[in-house]
């Protein structure tokens, strides 16, 4: 029997080639800690670091004021998230496009209260959806009251062509919104930028080469076919879990991109990951990662 555990040191990473600090084994916190707190929430991630993550996986989008609002929809969703009284919302997504609302705005609903639907082991509690700037300050201070280095960060941009100038910015927008930050919140060397869309991935490449890049994917087809469409190689592979066969392992190590699979939460489907030779698991629960043992 293998036990695979995570070092009490865990927001700590060793030099690869690749040039990102990466760990030899990268187990990252999906939207924190999904299955346990509110997704995308300060306590998630809080959550995840307690539980040994070495990177916190989260998703950014765009309000009215140019904010990066740390979201999986580019509005708020009915599923998780009602007004400050508790008035459920409606499913119209165009009446709570946060797009269309300020900052500020987003304080005032609760995205955390009443559960979720798909995760009954989630702590219900009040929560409102933070700013970037929000989430990397409370790492940076659990981090230090626990002498630990800051995590990597994998930040999702979520872009879709349909939802240009309606749901988020022009992706050139975006782009410019996302490099600013991370220059500014210092992030450079500790993070990773994700996008299943195609035109986010060029438009970093080329402006900012150094940034590792992730191409996440969800439809099937070959690793040769999917990286030539994006027209280079990126740091890291990030497919759906189920699309993971011992090919997809040999196209990656040919190609010399790290394989991160998302989203792994059945210790079964870890442990046969690992044993494929995958290079981190994105999951929604830290907990069943910290305490993982594989035959």
């Amino acid at each position: 029997m293998v036990l695979l555990w995570i070092a009490a040191g865990g927001c700590h990473r060793n030099p690869s080639a690749t040039s990102m600090d990466a760990p030899a084994f990268d187990w990252q916190g999906h939207r924190g800690a999904r299955g346990l707190l509110p997704e995308n929430s300060v306590p998630a991630f809080l959550r995840a670091l307690e539980l040994g993550m070495t990177t916190l996986e989260l998703d950014l989008v765009v309000s009215a004021d140019s904010q990066l609002v740390v979201s999986h929809e580019p509005w708020l969703s009915p599923k998780i998230c009602r007004t400050a009284d508790g008035t459920p919302l409606s499913e119209n997504a165009e009446a709570w496009n946060l797009f269309r609302m300020p900052a500020a705005a987003l304080d005032s609903f609760d995205c955390g209260s009443w559960g979720h639907p798909d995760f009954p082991q989630q702590q219900p509690m009040r929560v409102h959806k933070p700013l970037l700037d929000e989430v990397v300050a409370a790492v940076r201070q659990w981090c230090s009251a626990h002498g630990r280095a800051l995590p990597w960060f994998n930040i999702e941009l979520k872009t879709r062509p349909e939802w240009d100038d309606r749901f988020t910015p022009q992706p050139e927008t975006f782009v410019a919104l996302a490099l600013e930050a991370l220059d500014r919140l210092g992030l450079k060397g500790h993070c990773n930028i994700q996008s299943f869309d195609m035109r986010v991935l060029r438009m970093l490449h080329r402006q900012a080469p150094e940034l590792p890049l992730a191409l996440l994917i969800d439809t099937s087809g070959t690793v040769y076919q999917q990286v030539e469409a994006l027209g280079f190689t990126p740091a890291i592979y990030s497919p759906y879990y189920r699309l993971v066969t011992a090919r997809t392992v040999r196209a990656c190590r040919e190609l010399g991109m790290r394989l991160i699979p998302w989203t792994v939460n059945e210790s079964s489907d870890m442990c046969a990951l690992i044993r494929l030779g995958v290079d981190g698991i994105i999951t929604d629960y830290p907990d069943r990662a910290a305490a993982l043992e594989c035959n």
